[in-house]
């Protein structure tokens, strides 16, 4: 009988040590710090302190008697018909300029999309308007909508449309429109775009299949590019809420809010009260509903497109 050797035991396995950062963790910590301490400045702080100073009474920003109001400044904006008046001038400008821009959009996304020649060419006209900053956008339709000289007055009499020239900026809705109308011009290019990325994205195979099942454009347009573009439409929507809740440079160039109060948007209405009458408190808590307001419209929005499997 032949004995068997024993198998060399295994030495145990050595218990884990806590892991220590390398010297590039370290580097690399060190060069987000000042990043961090950048968006802490510019970000963090500011909405923490916009939110502590809504609820007190400050008039000044060196005051230095403060009393402490708790919510008094977001019920008495929530029952002020001048904030009312200007939520329904905010919807009105946002719902008409978005929907707008969405149906030009969608009609200049196909266009760029379809294989035209020099088709670089007119995407780069495209998008100059979306390029020219908002202050210069804003001086250039004032100045085409001035009541003596204005390019726009011009071309409506000499045309036969209009008797005489008009005040496009002189009456409240009018001139709302005027400011709706000059926004329009500027971010169409930008929808348009976000648009065309969407439909580059849709396989042609779709449309050759269609054709084959006897399909025309106009069907195919609805079956296929309409419900494919829905994603693209969801961040338009999102986006475009955004900045059309928050605009305010153009309206200051156009008409300074007037006349009588008839272009004053939210944002707008937020500034005179913060810093024409020097209402920094009540000018916070407007300023944190306007992000309320547009933070439950995103997620009603997204909601909405991921219920119906647009985005998953």
């Amino acid at each position: 009988m032949t004995s068997t050797e024993a198998p060399p035991r295994t030495a145990a396995p050595a218990p884990a040590s806590r892991p220590r950062w390398s010297r590039e963790g370290w580097f690399a910590a060190a060069l987000l710090v000042p990043s961090v301490l950048v968006v802490f400045g510019v970000v963090v702080y500011p909405v923490l302190r916009t939110l502590m100073i809504s609820f007190f009474e400050v008039d000044s920003p060196i005051a230095t008697e403060t009393p402490f109001v708790g919510i008094g400044n977001y019920t008495e904006a929530l029952t002020d018909p001048a904030f009312w008046r200007a939520g329904r001038q905010t919807a009105y400008f946002a719902i008409g300029s978005i929907a707008l821009e969405l149906i030009f959009g969608t009609g200049v996304a196909l266009l760029l999309n379809a294989p035209l020649r020099a088709r670089w060419l007119f995407r780069a006209v495209v998008i100059l308007p979306w390029a020219l900053p908002t202050i210069v956008n804003g001086a250039m339709w004032r100045q085409i909508l001035n009541s003596q000289y204005g390019a726009f007055n011009a071309l409506l009499t000499q045309v036969g449309i209009l008797g005489e020239y008009r005040s496009w900026l002189g009456e409240p809705f009018l001139a709302l429109n005027m400011v709706m109308l000059s926004d329009v011009w500027k971010n169409t290019s930008l929808v348009a775009f976000l648009l065309l990325a969407g439909l580059q994205s849709i396989d042609v195979n779709l449309y050759e299949a269609a054709r084959v099942d006897g399909a025309g454009p106009i069907r195919s347009f609805f079956s296929i590019t309409l419900p494919l573009l829905v994603p693209s439409f969801a961040v338009v929507l999102v986006l475009r809420t955004i900045e059309t809740f928050k605009v305010f440079d153009i309206i200051y160039i156009m008409t300074r809010g007037g006349p009588a109060s008839g272009t004053q948007t939210l944002t707008f209405y937020t500034y005179l009260q913060a810093f024409s009458d020097q209402r920094l408190g009540y000018g916070s808590a407007l300023a944190y509903l306007i992000v309320s307001a547009v933070v439950a419209l995103a997620v009603i929005y997204l909601r909405l497109m991921s219920g119906q499997g647009a985005l998953r």
